[in-house]
């Protein structure tokens, strides 16, 4: 029988992981299928065969798995994706398949950086009206009512889709898709007076040139921290690596299998490639499928 491996996908990283395993010209014997949660309205599909939308919880995911008679499960969403990373992690154990977290590195903070961390967005709400009153909130369109009562503050939330409330009551919503450029993102701080920044700590090049702006301003920053990845669970930083992984376990994938799924970005703040198809610098992309 075929290898069957499954992407939880929706980000850069199961693009190019999925392009490296279906690819003609890449590894053969191998059956890849990427999942999408479908919350992104017009997502970039990956090559090979993709789901799009929910599996029902962890229960759900591993009765798909039996069912389709997946081999391995690469969980390649979002960084900020908590909930299909646990059902994921849950889903594997019952169906007894491996699973392998594929995870971007995350940015690190450059001589000049004023960085202030939180643990999630409630805490970095609390921390804003001590840091500025024009804030430049790039979490994504899901998340705001973290900041709707911060009537004092006004906000540029930039996104990919439009976000529903609530929301803070002042604010202004930018809908664009990344990868952006270090002069768009000085232009953007300048003509909108931007005095503090927020944003997830998502890694990868396509969003990091925002960090570099607001250093050049003096401007602090607050970093969600990422949440962590399940216990037990091993993490690959690149998709080479997760062929890698899928190479050791017996599937029968050649060095020639990655040829074609481009090298990784370099960020000024950080290294890896950037979700630019998903939610703006952390959102939760389209997530896999919960």
């Amino acid at each position: 029988m075929i290898p069957h491996v499954l992407v939880l996908g929706g980000t850069t990283e199961a693009r190019r992981l999925a392009q490296s395993l279906a690819a003609p010209e890449g590894p053969a014997g191998i059956r890849v299928t990427s999942s999408l949660a479908g919350r992104v309205a017009r997502p970039t599909l990956p090559p090979g065969e993709v789901r799009i939308g929910g599996f029902g919880g962890a229960g759900g995911m591993a009765e798909w798995i039996r069912a389709h008679h997946v081999d391995a499960v690469i969980d390649a969403t979002h960084p900020f994706a908590r909930t299909i990373s646990f059902h994921a992690a849950s889903a594997a154990f019952a169906a007894h398949v491996p699973l392998l977290a594929l995870r971007r590195p995350g940015w690190v903070p450059s001589d000049g950086d004023r960085w202030h961390t939180a643990g999630d967005l409630a805490e970095a709400a609390k921390l804003l009206p001590g840091l500025g009153r024009r804030v430049f909130l790039t979490t994504g369109r899901m998340g705001l009512a973290a900041f709707a009562e911060l009537d004092s503050l006004w906000f540029l939330v930039r996104s990919v889709d439009a976000p529903e409330p609530p929301m803070p009551g002042r604010t202004e919503i930018l809908l664009d898709r990344g990868p952006f450029t270090l002069e768009g993102e000085r232009e953007l701080i300048r003509r909108h007076r931007v005095d503090v920044l927020v944003t997830k700590d998502s890694g990868g090049s396509a969003t990091a040139p925002k960090l570099t702006a607001v250093r050049e301003a003096g401007l602090p920053v607050v970093v969600v921290r990422r949440p962590p990845v399940p216990a037990g669970v091993p993490v690959a930083e690149t998709p080479e690596e997760a062929v890698a992984w899928l190479r050791n376990l017996g599937a029968p994938v050649s060095p020639a299998g990655t040829a074609e799924a481009g090298t990784a970005g370099t960020g000024t703040a950080g290294t890896g490639t950037a979700e630019a198809g998903a939610a703006e610098a952390g959102g939760p992309a389209d997530g896999g499928g919960a």
